[in-house]
């Protein structure tokens, strides 16, 4: 069957208000600096009264990816769980005005749209709190077969290895993309991810995944080592490609035995960090699915990580399809 989708994406509907702080505030609030932690209703009213003014926008990681595919001119769809309230209409909006297919029915009854109250300092590090609300909602019946078996690429996001029904999800959308001779991605999303499913995210890793997405703490932490080079060849041992990132250091895309490492994109001024892996999954798999070397792949990936981090929000605020040809990928 002819593909429809470059890529089509699993992960948490969420809504982001970023804002400016310093260290104090992080402390004061009892942040863990560049982390995500869960927050219920109520800290989400008070630690939102206690920020700065902020800017909202839809997010989400793998839905941030699905905006870079989109924006590199790649044909993208998305599940993920709104609520039928006013933010979930806005994420529906805002999927929708990119060009994305998002047609995962909104729930009617229950928790309000997920919100990540994200709060940035000087150097560029993203605190992220997230009250997870209708995400946690997403179930197997929401994966729908035509777009799965439809996506030459389905990517899945790890936050999502929280709730147990979405894992089932999970499981029933690498039966269906298999099953169509297609492919299977994940990212690993956060290193408190890892360390609190690490042995079903191996399990999982193993025996479903094809291409797995990692930064270095995150991959670090999946096998429990300081070892970065051990690390990334216990996982490019597992999958055929393996794609991981190290911030200024680039990344490392290995597959087949073959390693390359690439470079970052030079920025001026990094000013928020938010978005950036989501950006660089979105130019490797848009890559990939057009049938790019791996080693373009990933420059795609340096690019698109390093237009997002030059600015606030974590989507793509120029067309990256253009950026590429200017840079000659």
């Amino acid at each position: 069957m002819t593909a429809l989708y470059d890529v089509a994406g699993i992960g948490n509907a969420i809504v982001d208000v970023i804002a400016q702080c310093d260290d104090a505030f992080l402390e004061k609030e009892g942040l863990v600096k560049g982390s995500m932690a869960l927050i219920d209703p109520a800290r989400a009213a008070s630690l939102y009264d206690a920020m700065a003014a902020g800017i909202e926008a839809s997010g989400g990681s793998v839905a941030n990816t699905m905006a870079g595919i989109a924006s590199f001119g790649g044909k993208a769809a998305y599940i993920g769980k709104v609520a039928d309230d006013q933010l979930g209409r806005v994420f529906r909006h805002d999927m929708k005005a990119i060009g994305c297919v998002f047609t995962t029915p909104p729930l009617a009854e229950g928790p309000a749209t997920a919100q990540s109250l994200i709060n940035v300092t000087a150097d560029a590090q993203r605190t992220m709190s997230t009250y997870l609300g209708a995400c946690v909602e997403l179930t197997s019946a929401d994966v729908d077969p035509e777009i799965i078996e439809a996506a030459q690429i389905s990517y899945l996001e790890g936050y999502l290895f929280d709730p147990p029904e979405a894992r089932r999800a999970f499981a029933k959308a690498a039966a269906l993309a298999h099953g169509a001779g297609r492919k299977i991605a994940i990212t690993l999303s956060d290193s408190f991810v890892v360390e609190r499913h690490r042995a079903a995210l191996l399990g999982f890793i193993e025996t479903q995944c094809d291409i797995v997405f990692a930064n270095a703490s995150e991959v670090c932490a999946l096998f429990e080592t300081d070892d970065f080079a051990a690390a990334t060849k216990a996982l490019a041992a597992r999958v055929d490609v393996a794609a991981v990132t190290r911030s200024e250091k680039g990344s490392v895309v290995t597959s087949n035995g073959q390693s390359h490492e690439i470079s970052a994109y030079p920025v001026e001024k990094v000013v928020d960090t938010t978005g950036a892996g989501d950006q660089y999954a979105a130019g490797f798999l848009y890559g990939l699915s057009r049938g790019r070397p791996l080693p373009i792949c990933g420059q795609l990936g340096s690019l698109a990580a390093a237009e997002v981090i030059d600015h606030y929000g974590p989507r793509p605020q120029v067309s990256l399809r253009d950026l590429a040809e200017k840079n000659g990928l």
